[in-house]
């Protein structure tokens, strides 16, 4: 891989991971434009790096309410801070358990299989487009509501489907207050993330190769740049602004990436 090419995939990374517009998806195409050939399993450890990045610049962002989070645990009391925690956790349980039985199995979406992407982001953009005709409220997340978009999380490990997208459209179709929603949906994939970095690291699966350190360490940077500037800016477009825009734009890409895929490809 080259190092142009990881740092424009680093940048996509950073930039899509906290608009609703799936930025594995988004990772896909960039490779398929670029030409990129990696083997499946370096794909999805070049993915996960960047998505590492990412969930280091979210913490960056949002330390206070991580700060809050850590001290809310540490008093051992049964407060709003560690509620919030343990609906975190709940909501890793669905996406845990694909991402430790069916990491093989999830491994071959991550192939350059264009036409899947594009059907995803449409699937994208009709979640985008229910959630936003959805009534606003001042509702949080429930410890029930919290393993439904878990469940949501989950199916939003196929590149494609927005993580953000699918998380914040299940949260506010079941009644949840957007800005919450947004909040959670944020905060939620951290600790998985660092958890499946943790299992590939053990497990021997991250095993960088000598000529493609820098390259990824390149990917890397400018995923967790890219993510501070996009996270510090778009969240707020995010819970501000109508997710129809969002809708019509995955819609878009969507159609694009099948079109690509079948008369476009060489």
């Amino acid at each position: 891989m080259e190092t142009i090419d990881a740092i424009i995939l680093g940048i996509i990374q950073g930039l899509t991971e906290f608009l609703p517009v799936s930025s594995s998806g988004h990772l896909e195409l960039g490779k398929a434009i670029l030409g990129a050939d990696a083997l499946p399993e370096e794909s999805l450890l070049f993915t996960v790096v960047l998505h590492f990045a990412t969930a280091l610049s979210t913490i960056v962002v949002f330390r206070k309410d991580v700060w809050d989070i850590l001290k809310g645990l540490f008093q051992f009391k049964w407060n709003e801070e560690t509620q919030f925690a343990v609906k975190i956790v709940i909501s890793m349980v669905p996406a845990a358990l694909v991402g430790f039985f069916l990491q093989d199995y999830m491994e071959v979406f991550f192939d350059g299989a264009i036409i899947i992407v594009g059907f995803m982001l449409i699937i994208t953009a009709i979640l985008l487009y229910l959630a936003d005709l959805a009534k606003t409220t001042d509702k949080g997340v429930t410890f029930k509501n919290s393993f439904v978009i878990g469940m949501a999380q989950m199916v939003a490990m196929l590149p494609g489907i927005s993580r953000s997208g699918a998380t914040i459209s299940a949260a506010v179709l079941l009644g949840i207050d957007k800005t919450k929603s947004s909040r959670f949906s944020f905060l939620m994939v951290v600790p998985l993330i660092i958890g499946k970095m943790a299992k590939d690291v053990l497990g021997g699966e991250i095993n960088f190769q000598s000529d493609e350190t820098f390259a990824m360490g390149a990917g890397f940077l400018a995923a967790f740049i890219a993510g501070l500037v996009a996270c510090t800016w778009m969240i707020k477009l995010v819970r501000q602004s109508k997710l129809t825009y969002f809708a019509i734009y995955c819609l878009l890409v969507g159609l694009i990436a099948i079109g690509w895929s079948i008369w476009g490809a060489p």
